[in-house]
């Protein structure tokens, strides 16, 4: 496994993502829930894995008590991140989120509270004070935000008045925008990226032809599922097949490893069993030539642009 550093927090380069641990969006149901997310969790941590993501609102709290229970035992080294929904950030409606998020994780401090979206109608300034004040009694160690562009991320460490570690945004081979603007300030500024949904909800697994219906949960929603788009994105499925091959890899472990090559990236896949973590994990140890980074990037971008056109 390889790490990404930022401040005091060692992130594994693949990080879980926990949506899917107790909601109905997915539809893995009461024993995914009950007996394989836990497992999960705790293969995870084996195999090196330091960051665990989720979010009050994942579940409706149950993403939280899951990832809690896993994780009693075994609370050295991990970054556990959740989210707060900014819907109403006053002071002591945001502590009363920090306080329920903590007792279902079972913690004494967050190691990383993300902003889960902007506000639109609330300031940084609003958003960060009660933050602000988590962080000096000491409830969470560093704030993330999460949806946030450039602007609004350099606002709102500004309005903070500290390091805003991190920054969790959609970005994959299907959605590469990120790697413009806030990858690069990541590098520069020593914080970090986090991808959430790296495969694009599965897409870049290579398995969804461009007339298959589109999955029954939560991705029958998503635009990229759609048949134009996936027409669009069969030259990408394909130059993912052929780096692949050339390394005995899968399509989502080269997706994954191109990601987290753009160097202060850390992926944070789902996984619906043991074997498609160790696999999403395997891809840490995947090393792309520059060759192939740009023949990906490449697709991406005229993937990005078939979409947008």
């Amino acid at each position: 496994m390889r790490y990404v550093e930022s401040g005091d927090l060692r992130m594994s380069v693949i990080g879980l993502g926990t949506w899917q641990f107790g909601s109905r969006e997915w539809g893995y149901g009461a024993t995914y829930a009950r007996d394989v997310a836990p497992a999960i969790v705790r293969r995870a941590i084996e195999l090196g894995v330091t960051l665990i993501d989720t979010a009050e609102i994942y579940g409706f709290g149950s993403s939280e008590r899951i990832v809690g229970q896993a994780i009693a035992g075994h609370r050295e080294g991990i970054v556990v991140a959740t989210k707060l929904v900014p819907v109403l950030p006053f002071p002591s409606v945001v502590e009363r989120q920090a306080r329920g998020s903590l007792r279902r994780l079972g913690v004494t401090a967050i190691d990383l509270y993300q902003v889960h979206f902007p506000n639109p109608l609330v300031s940084a300034r609003s958003t960060m004070a009660p933050l602000r004040s988590l962080v000096a009694h000491g409830l969470v160690r560093h704030v993330g935000v999460s949806n946030y562009s450039l602007r609004r991320w350099r606002a709102s460490e500004q309005a903070l008045g500290h390091p805003i570690l991190t920054n969790q945004v959609r970005f994959s081979l299907a959605a590469p925008l990120p790697r413009w603007e806030l990858v690069p300030y990541a590098r520069e500024e020593g914080r970090a990226v986090i991808a959430y949904s790296p495969l694009g909800q599965g897409l870049l697994a290579g398995h969804h032809a461009p007339h298959d219906p589109a999955p029954a949960d939560v991705r029958r929603r998503n635009r990229l599922f759609r048949p134009r788009a996936l027409a669009a994105a069969q030259p990408l499925l394909a130059t993912l097949r052929e780096v692949a091959a050339a390394h005995g890899a899968t399509s989502s472990q080269v997706a994954l490893a191109w990601l987290i090559a753009h160097g202060n990236v850390v992926a944070i896949p789902g996984a619906s069993s043991i074997t498609q973590l160790e696999e999403n994990v395997a891809a840490a140890d995947l090393e792309l030539s520059g060759v192939e980074m740009e023949r990906l990037s490449t697709e991406a971008a005229r993937f990005e642009g078939a979409r947008a056109g």
